[in-house]
């Protein structure tokens, strides 16, 4: 598992960003039902504030969606640690991890932050330029190295790295596109909000081996719209 590097006070936080609120949280995603220590332990590690704009550092701890601009927001910590979970839950059953995962919607970078330390490699493609730019430097503040990053259509996904042992999708559309499905081995693992702004469903696909995917209903969730194009 990755340990960050926190070289600056910034980075280390006080009162409302301070190690304290961290472990609170951690507590809180115990409560409300995540069970994988692993995942808990990550997000209990990394700086939620650093992936948002100063004005909201005192709320960077509480469980709850917050704007990073461009219509995107950073998604509440229990949503990104039950993705996680999940994600990880395909690969437990097989005593393994995946060791190659592609994440679609950078965004603020929390949720590559968050895989980055559990997995081998991570690629995450954003399509709006200033947010990658912005996801990249907090990358390399905090020392990030196994993680790739792209500017392009997500719903393009990473062709030329495929195949992937997971995806994970941070905006919904109303289907999983099929190309980016493509890129998933035989016995991988998706996991993707699906659904329109009003009614939407995290949802997990695993491979059988055989060409075929499992889809399995996971909850409901709140998310950005999956959109095409870069900008």
């Amino acid at each position: 598992m990755t340990v960050y590097r926190l070289p600056a006070a910034e980075l280390k936080g006080e009162g409302m960003t301070s190690q304290r609120a961290r472990d609170r949280l951690a507590v809180s995603l115990k409560e409300s039902g995540i069970r994988d220590t692993r995942v808990i332990e990550v997000i209990r590690n990394l700086p939620r504030h650093h992936f948002i704009d100063q004005a909201l550092h005192s709320r960077a701890y509480e469980n709850t969606a917050l704007p990073i601009g461009h219509g995107q927001t950073i998604s509440q910590p229990w949503v990104v640690a039950r993705m996680t979970e999940v994600l990880l839950e395909h690969f437990d059953s097989k005593q393994g991890m995946p060791k190659k995962v592609l994440e679609i919607g950078t965004g603020s970078g929390y949720q590559a932050a968050v895989l980055a330390a559990l997995v081998p490699e991570l690629f995450t493609v954003e399509r709006i330029e200033e947010l990658l730019r912005q996801a990249r430097r907090r990358f390399r503040q905090l020392g990030i190295t196994n993680l790739r990053s792209k500017h392009d259509d997500g719903k393009l996904g990473w062709p030329d790295e495929a195949p992937f042992d997971a995806i994970i999708l941070t905006a919904a559309g109303d289907t999983i596109p099929t190309r980016i499905l493509d890129q998933l081995t035989p016995t991988g693992v998706l996991v993707a909000p699906v659904g329109s702004a009003s009614s939407q469903t995290l949802i997990r696909m695993r491979g059988d081996g055989e060409g075929d995917f499992m889809q399995e209903e996971l909850g409901p969730v709140s998310f950005v719209p999956l959109l095409g194009g870069i900008g």
